[in-house]
């Protein structure tokens, strides 16, 4: 969704609220396509704050379904987004110091889609379980741990002592 902001960006000390909702429906990036299964509407604050800054304020929260690390089930993810985005208005560039890159401002126009997915990526849990004592899945056959087990053998043995093992089954046969 973009927002206009050409009036509060030409009137100083202006102030508005917009009740605003996301378009993304998915969150596709190099990780995966991931569904968005929650969204609501959110209050969206901007600040003209004496005609140097745009003030961007805003919380909501988002749930998305992301596969679990070790079995693959569906895990539904709750992120609470929290804004606040200070970009200098008269066309000044972001400082290199900020580190913040203002692409979701295009002109006069404030996409928030895209705001909020640069909130996403920077909250990106490292690890998501399904429970946390999760079995994952059988390297051999595939089976999800956490379901049913399997008759796999389970022991794996390191393989710098493949060469041991050859020499000790050799023996066996004799």
């Amino acid at each position: 969704m973009k927002v206009d902001i050409t009036d509060i960006v030409s009137n100083e000390n202006k102030s508005v609220t917009k009740e605003v909702e996301i378009d993304l429906t998915s969150f596709d990036s190099k990780l995966g396509n991931f569904p968005i299964i929650k969204k609501t509407p959110f209050t969206l604050q901007l600040t003209n704050e004496e005609n140097k800054h745009l003030l961007i304020e805003t919380e909501l929260d988002v749930t998305l379904e992301i596969p679990c690390d070790r079995c693959l089930t569906p895990v539904d993810t709750d992120f609470h987004i929290s804004v606040s985005r200070k970009l200098p208005i008269g066309g000044e560039p972001v400082s290199e110091e900020d580190g913040e890159e203002d692409d979701y401002v295009d002109g006069f126009d404030l996409d928030v889609d895209r705001l909020i997915y640069g909130e996403i990526m920077v909250n990106w849990p490292t690890k998501v379980l399904c429970k946390e004592d999760c079995k994952g899945i059988c390297r051999k056959c595939g089976v999800n741990l956490n379901l049913q087990t399997c008759d796999c053998q389970k022991t794996e043995l390191d393989p710098r002592m493949a060469a041991i093992q050859d020499i000790f089954n050799k023996f066996k046969e004799v």
